[in-house]
């Protein structure tokens, strides 16, 4: 359902942007197909929602998991339609690894190359990953805290949003392997 939510905003951005024409029956016939795509975007919100809530595991997995700054209802829609039950990952190096988010050595006897993501997980998912990120730079204060030792050290500002959703990631793999909700004083004392 989360796919065909991204299916569907695609297809109204792609109609929104065909309304440059002159001719009038055009765009009323744009705007006819805007309409009934943005009914099926509300009812599959609706499906989505309804799905979560109906299931008590799921519902308690949203619970924890939006205590989070920086994580809200659509990040764990995807988090959980991209990674299915996120307690099944024993480890969360595995949970950072499914979404792609892993560094990946370039590493030859002496040389030591760049270290970028390996991308080998859901593309889906680190795109999803990539707002929250950003909001977690600004509210989220154990997340502040590596962003100011990250820029301290040098690193480039799309390592340090990396460096975030990772992070994320991880309060994600505590707070549900807790079952508490998140505390940022608990993540700034670590």
């Amino acid at each position: 359902m989360v796919r065909r939510l991204d299916d569907l905003q695609e297809m109204e951005q792609m109609e929104r942007n065909r309304l440059d024409v002159s001719d009038e029956k055009v765009k009323e016939s744009i705007n006819s197909v805007i309409g009934h795509i943005e009914k099926e975007i509300v009812e599959t919100h609706k499906a989505i929602k309804k799905h979560i809530d109906d299931d008590p595991d799921m519902r308690q997995m949203r619970d924890l998991v939006v205590t989070i700054d920086g994580i809200g209802e659509k990040t764990l829609e995807r988090l959980l339609a991209e990674l299915g039950d996120l307690r099944k990952y024993d480890d969360p190096r595995k949970l950072v690894a499914a979404a792609g988010l892993n560094p990946e050595l370039q590493e030859s006897g002496l040389l030591k190359g760049r270290s970028p993501i390996s991308k080998i997980g859901s593309a889906r998912l680190r795109a999803g990953l990539y707002m929250p990120g950003l909001v977690a730079l600004q509210h989220n204060k154990a997340i502040i805290a590596m962003k100011d030792r990250l820029k301290a050290n040098g690193k480039a500002p799309k390592q340090i949003i990396c460096a975030a959703m990772r992070k994320l990631l991880h309060y994600v793999y505590a707070v549900l392997k807790s079952g508490q909700p998140y505390d940022p004083e608990f993540a700034l004392a670590r």
